[in-house]
């Protein structure tokens, strides 16, 4: 007798397609061409220092566009995506795989985001793979885009996306010398720009992400799986679709709230948790929204919070926040589990962090914590049913090693619910 067929983890098995197509498109793309050797260099304007690859000893010939960085350091590429301009935040990301869910992810809100692997939109656009309903960064950096994807779900190339969606994107620049200097002096805000003498550096400087969660969050309220058991509201500061979706899939009917939505208005619906989502931004920004966090937690409602709402959840107890100096973006971020002892491999996608020491251990204990740098990945509260992470639990691209703490929330709430 044969065995059952065995569950497939879809997920799971997208990553291990996702890869393999990166390491065969790579092959493939090489084969019978002669080696291609690239190299860097970088010469002193009157007003920038610029840097341009090379490839065989050749400069490209194709139409120029400049990276401009607050520090004067400029970086020569080529253009894709949409013929226009962009003055944004410029951060990076390590992750390898799941670039649509990077583009679409509203934390990105007013940031240029740099891809530190080298091979960008092997495997296409996938638009069911959408974390939102537009795309959210402002500009796109990389080293090298594919112009030919391989991959039986693909719908589009990553060029004519980004044209479709009016975003600028520039390649052929050296993204680990970008990197590079993002790390050593810190997050930075630059221009993606046609020429040189478009960039105003007294303009770049002066550039800063204002509100953002107020642009990002829907208007009206959405019901998603309204048969579930659970009754959940769930405040969008710039919610990834995947959260929603992996609430629904415990049985959770998920009221997708506005940002500025009251806390009566969320009292009087019955509900038997409350979500904070992601979002953009500096927490400390968002001053009401924190007031409204602060009424909540009185009522004895059980609270989970991720990315932005697990900095805003902190904010409203009393602790504080702080900008890091180059932020955690990528789905290789290692974190410890304080309270099981053991470490996850998480996506994370954030520029702040809450200030471990500024903790009142009689209000909250750390949950999590960086393995690389020691900042605060999660907070248990020990008055309140409430707990959150930093880092992306439901992680649509991967990897979902913390997926459970969706399974945790769901036993907070079930005290009230049956």
């Amino acid at each position: 007798m044969l065995p059952e067929a065995l569950p497939v983890n879809r997920t799971f098995v997208t990553q291990i397609l996702r890869i393999l197509s990166v390491v065969w498109h790579s092959r493939g793309r090489n084969k019978n061409r002669k080696a291609v050797t690239t190299e860097s260099s970088c010469k002193i304007t009157k007003h920038h220092t610029v840097c341009r690859i090379y490839n065989n000893g050749k400069e490209s010939t194709r139409m120029k566009k400049y990276l401009v960085l607050e520090n004067g350091m400029t970086f020569e590429g080529e253009a894709f995506g949409a013929d226009k301009e962009a003055v944004a935040e410029i951060v990076f990301t390590t992750a390898m795989t799941g670039y649509v869910e990077t583009l679409t992810d509203q934390s990105y809100t007013g940031q240029a985001v740099v891809q530190t692997f080298p091979l960008i939109g092997n495997y296409g656009v996938m638009y069911e793979d959408f974390e939102s309903s537009s795309v959210a960064v402002s500009a796109y950096i990389v080293r090298e885009y594919c112009k030919t994807p391989s991959n039986f779900r693909c719908e589009g190339d990553i060029d004519g996306f980004l044209k479709k969606y009016g975003i600028p994107g520039i390649c052929g620049i050296d993204t680990r010398a970008l990197t590079r200097v993002l790390r050593e002096h810190g997050t930075m805000n630059g221009m993606i720009a046609d020429d040189l003498s478009h960039a105003d550096p007294e303009e770049i400087k002066a550039y800063r992400i204002v509100r953002p969660v107020d642009r990002v969050s829907r208007t009206e309220e959405r019901i998603v799986n309204p048969d579930g058991k659970y009754s959940l509201a769930l405040l969008d500061f710039g919610v990834k679709e995947n959260i929603i979706r992996s609430l629904a899939l415990r049985d959770c009917m998920v009221h997708v709230l506005p940002f500025d939505t009251t806390a009566e208005k969320i009292m009087s619906m019955n509900v038997s948790g409350l979500f904070l989502t992601n979002g953009p931004g500096d927490p400390a920004d968002n001053v009401e929204v924190i007031a409204n966090i602060r009424k909540l937690c009185g009522t004895g409602l059980p609270i989970m919070g991720i990315c932005l709402g697990h900095q805003l959840l902190a904010l409203a107890n009393g602790f504080r926040t702080r900008k890091l100096k180059y932020g955690h973006r990528g789905t290789n971020h290692p974190v410890k589990d304080l309270k099981r002892g053991r470490t996850y491999i998480s996506t994370q996608n954030h520029g702040y962090a809450v200030v471990g020491e500024s903790v009142d251990r009689d209000i909250a204990d750390e949950l999590f914590v960086n393995v690389n740098d020691r900042t605060n990945e999660g907070l248990v509260y020990k008055k309140i049913p409430a707990f959150s992470a930093q880092f992306h639990p439901e992680a649509c691209g991967g990897p979902t090693d913390t997926s459970f703490l969706f399974d945790d929330f769901i036993n907070m709430m079930k005290g009230g619910a049956e």
